[in-house]
Formats: C-alpha cells, structure tokens, sequence
C-alpha cells in the first residue's frame, strides 16, 4: 500500500496506557486516578482500551485494582475496554468484573519463554487453552500477544518463522487478532517488513496488529512499514507511557499523540481528537510526577498553514 493509498484508509488504535504503561511505571496511582485516565482516553475518541491485567499482584502490583478500576469507570458506547487474561483464575475475575475483550500473551523467542516460564512457545501457548475456550463459550473475543518479535535481550536474534509460528498457534486456539511486538525496540523498517511479510503468510492483514517500542526511536519509521503492508491496527500508549525493562533509562512504549499526529498527516482516520488526547497526556504525566514522553505533546499541535 503506498503513501495516496493509505488517504482516508481507517486505522485502529489499541490504548495501552492504562495497562501495559501503568505496570511498567514506578509510582503507583490511586484507583481513581486509573479510572480517570481510561474515561479521558475514551472521551478523546480512543475505542480500544486496554484498561488492566488480571494477573497476581506478587507480579505486578500496579495491576492489584485492575477490578475497581473497571468498577470505577464511566463506560461509553462504541469502546471497548480489554483486560490480560493469563490464567482461568484472571479470566474468572475479567469476566466478573466485566471486560469486553481478553488478551494472551507468548514470546516469539524460545530462550525467553524458557528463561521465563520454563518451556517452549508451543508449550506456553497450550497452557491458554481453558482461558480461549471459556472466553470462546462466553462469547468474548481473545487478543494475542507476540512479544519479542523483532529480538530478544537473552537470545539477541529471533528467527521469523518463530515469530509466524507463534501467531500461527495462536490463531488456532481462536485468537481474532494477534498483536506482533517489537518488545525491546530494537526493530528497523526492513527488519519489521521482513517479518511481518512472513506472519502475513499465517494470517491476513486485518488479523494483525503492531506493537512498537520506541527504544531505539524507530517505532514511528516501523508503524510505517506495517502499514504499507497493509496492516492498520496500532498499540500506542498515551504519554510513551511505560518504559523498556531491558534498557536503562529507555523509553518504551511509542506514544499514542505521535502516531495520531502521523496518520493524521497521512490522511488517515483515526476519530481521535488529538489535543483533547494531549491535555490528557499532560494530566496523567502530572499525576505521576514523570517527564512526557511524546514529542507532539511536548511541542504542542502546529499553528494552521496559512494562518
């Protein structure tokens, strides 16, 4: 797909500050505060939010009120609110307290998942099995997560056809959409076009979703290559929320204002007002006493040509 193609091509945004920012993030914030966010990203036109993790707090404690949080929001018609759903134990809370979607996750790197969870890709992946039936009896749609996509910081290179099998194995236990992430940000665009072009003989385009970290500054350059693949649904975290854990100091998740500002320049469809997404990149960085990561936030948006 080239650049007049992609004109007026809609675009789907995944939120994953509320989750995937908040849990990576040292301060720990009130519920209220959680919830706040979620209801500010979805008044500015966001429809895809990933609003927890059902998970043990001994993992991830800035998780521990991901039921309150979904109990203290203000639910809009039109969007969605998805929770990680790892084991049934979460998935019985999810459902309890709600949740329009559920995500699993596995790496594409063997020695990650090994080094982490003591077995294979295939392996972790059939350990979602009950969750993928129960949500599939339920009648609520299961996401999947490919972490690792583009390198690993234990394995270093990832083979793509790891990456393909991956989505492949999730696919089959009735994933709708599989999310490919570049978890350490070390991807670059031909690097992204190589394997995504081989996940794309696994699936369609409108099966996949991309999930960039901008580590190495390369997320934007990267959702590019995607796109032109014919690829349009985007992970972004308000803010850069969030931080790389195998990078000191890095940031991780690319922000959700920066790539709204791209695909709005391309022409793209996103139905999100940017600068009420702005004001609310600055409040949640205020109520967490961090620098804002996202460089549209920070210079604001452009005076009008012609003006």
């Amino acid at each position: 797909m080239n650049m007049a193609e992609l004109k007026g091509h809609p675009v789907s945004i995944v939120e994953m500050g509320p989750r995937d920012g908040l849990q990576n993030e040292k301060m720990q914030l009130s519920t209220s505060v959680k919830a706040g966010l979620v209801d500010r990203l979805a008044a500015s036109g966001l429809q895809r939010i990933e609003t927890g993790s059902f998970v043990s707090p001994r993992w991830i404690p800035q998780m521990a009120d991901s039921a309150e949080v979904f109990a203290g929001i203000t639910r809009l018609p039109g969007v969605r609110y998805s929770a990680l759903t790892p084991n049934m134990q979460g998935f019985d809370r999810a459902v309890q307290a709600g949740v329009d979607e559920v995500a699993v996750f596995a790496a594409a790197s063997e020695l990650f998942s090994q080094k982490n969870i003591n077995c294979s890709i295939k392996e972790s992946i059939r350990r979602f099995t009950d969750v993928c039936a129960a949500a599939n009896a339920a009648g609520i749609p299961v996401r999947g997560y490919v972490s690792c996509a583009m390198g690993c910081p234990y394995q270093g290179d990832v083979p793509a056809a790891d990456v393909a099998m991956a989505v492949r194995e999730l696919m089959a236990l009735g994933c709708y959409e599989v999310s490919i992430g570049d978890t350490i940000g070390t991807g670059t665009p031909q690097h992204v076009h190589d394997v995504l072009s081989r996940c794309l003989q696994e699936a369609s385009a409108d099966k996949l979703a991309m999930h960039f970290h901008d580590t190495y500054g390369q997320a934007l350059a990267n959702i590019m290559s995607g796109l032109q693949l014919g690829l349009s649904t985007i992970d972004a975290s308000v803010a850069g929320l969030g931080g790389c854990p195998y990078a000191q100091g890095a940031s991780g998740n690319v922000a959700t204002e920066d790539v709204i500002f791209m695909l709005h320049g391309l022409g793209m469809d996103t139905g999100v007002d940017l600068s009420r997404l702005i004001d609310t990149s600055h409040w949640i960085c205020a109520q967490l006493e961090r620098h804002n990561q996202s460089r549209v936030a920070l210079a604001g948006l452009p005076v009008a040509r012609g003006a």
